[in-house]
C-alpha cells in the first residue's frame, strides 16, 4: 500500500486522515438523519429547507442538506384539492388593499374557507389572517358552510384583538352575510372583497399551508381530533413555525416586537394581491435581534445560536 500511495503521490498519514474524517461524518450524517427523522415525525409537513434551519447542521450546508435529504426520500409528496368552497354572491365590495402600505398589526385581515376530508366526509375550516404579521387570528372547525362558522372565527378574533382597520375576504355568500357584515360595520372595520383567487392568495395559502403540514399527514378519524389538531396546528404555526417573510421569526414573535417600536421604527410592506412576489419598501432601519426559546416541534433554531436579524435589510414580502 506504501507504494500505492507513493505512485499516486499521497501519504499515509493523508489516508489515514481522510478515512478518520470520513467516519467522523458518516456518524455526525447518521445522528443528523435520526433527528430529521423526529423531526418530520412530530411535524409531517416540513419541508427539506426548513428543516435544515431548525437543525441548523454545523457541518453541512444548505445546499448539501437539501440535496442529500431530497436523495434520502425526504420530499413531502402534496396532494391536489378539488372540491369547491367559494360560491360567489351577487352583492361585492370592492378591493381596497391592492397596494396599500401597512406598518402596524391589525391592520387588514384576510379569511377564506377551505375543506378537509376525512374518511368519505368532508369538514371545513375558515382561518383569519394578519397579513402583516402572518399570525391566525382567528380560526373556526364545522361539518358546514354555513355563515355562522365564519362568525365564530371573527369572533375568536376579535375577542383577542379587537377588529381590524380592513377586512379582506373572497366574494363567496357567507362573506356578504347580513350578520358577518354588520358585526364588521358596526365596529368601523371596512370590507374589501378579491375578484380572484390570487387576490385573496395569503389567505388560501394558509388553509394549504395547515392542511399540507399539519392535518393531511396525520391519520386523523373524526371530527372532535380533527378540532384538537387543528388548534394544534394553529398555536404552533402562531408560535412555532417560523417564516422566511419575517425574516424567520414566529408570527407571535413578530407581532409583539414591532408593537413595541415607535411606527415609523416598523417594517414597512406594501400589500400586493395578485399572487406575485413584488418588492415591498421599508421605512427606517432597525436591528431586530431574537433569542428563541429550543422546541422541539418544526421550526427551531439551534439552541447554541442566536438569531440576529436585521430585518429592513431584506425584503418582506407579502401577498
Amino acid at each position: 500500500m506504501s507504494s500505492l500511495y507513493k505512485v499516486i503521490g499521497i501519504t499515509k498519514q493523508a489516508v489515514y486522515n481522510y478515512s478518520k474524517k470520513q467516519l467522523i461524518y458518516e456518524q455526525k450524517l447518521r445522528d443528523l438523519i435520526i433527528q430529521a427523522e423526529q423531526l418530520r415525525k412530530a411535524h409531517p409537513g416540513c419541508g427539506v429547507e426548513k428543516m435544515y434551519y431548525t437543525l441548523s447542521p454545523d457541518f453541512m450546508g444548505r445546499d448539501r442538506f437539501i440535496d442529500t435529504f431530497m436523495s434520502l426520500g425526504f420530499r413531502i409528496k402534496k396532494k391536489k384539492n378539488y372540491r369547491r368552497t367559494t360560491y360567489a354572491a351577487n352583492v361585492y365590495y370592492p378591493n381596497i388593499i391592492k397596494g396599500l402600505k401597512v406598518n402596524t398589526p391589525n391592520h387588514i385581515w384576510q379569511s377564506d374557507i377551505t375543506y378537509i376530508r376525512i374518511g368519505d366526509k368532508f369538514y371545513y375550516a375558515v382561518f383569519i389572517i394578519d397579513v402583516y404579521t402572518k399570525e391566525i387570528v382567528g380560526y373556526s372547525i364545522s361539518d358546514h358552510m354555513r355563515a355562522t362558522a365564519n362568525i365564530e372565527a371573527l369572533n375568536m378574533a376579535t375577542r383577542k384583538f379587537g377588529y381590524p382597520k380592513i377586512h379582506h375576504s373572497d366574494r363567496g355568500s357567507q362573506y356578504v352575510y347580513k350578520d358577518y357584515i354588520k358585526l364588521l360595520i358596526s365596529n368601523g372595520s371596512e370590507i374589501s372583497m378579491a375578484l380572484s383567487g390570487q387576490d385573496n392568495a395569503y389567505a388560501e395559502r394558509i388553509n394549504r399551508t395547515v392542511k399540507e403540514e399539519y392535518i393531511m399527514p396525520k391519520n386523523i378519524k373524526n371530527f372532535e381530533a380533527l378540532k384538537k389538531a387543528v388548534k394544534k396546528a394553529v398555536e404552533h404555526y402562531n408560535t412555532k413555525r417560523i417564516h422566511n417573510n419575517i425574516d424567520r421569526t414566529t408570527p407571535e414573535f413578530f407581532r409583539e416586537k414591532v408593537l413595541n417600536l415607535s411606527p415609523q421604527d416598523r417594517p414597512t410592506v406594501i400589500i400586493y394581491t395578485e399572487g406575485n412576489n413584488k418588492v415591498a419598501g421599508v421605512s427606517n432601519p432597525y436591528n431586530f435581534t431574537q433569542d428563541l426559546t429550543p422546541a422541539h416541534n418544526c421550526p427551531k433554531e439551534n439552541k447554541d445560536s442566536k438569531m440576529k436579524r436585521n430585518i429592513n435589510q431584506k425584503t418582506v414580502n407579502l401577498i
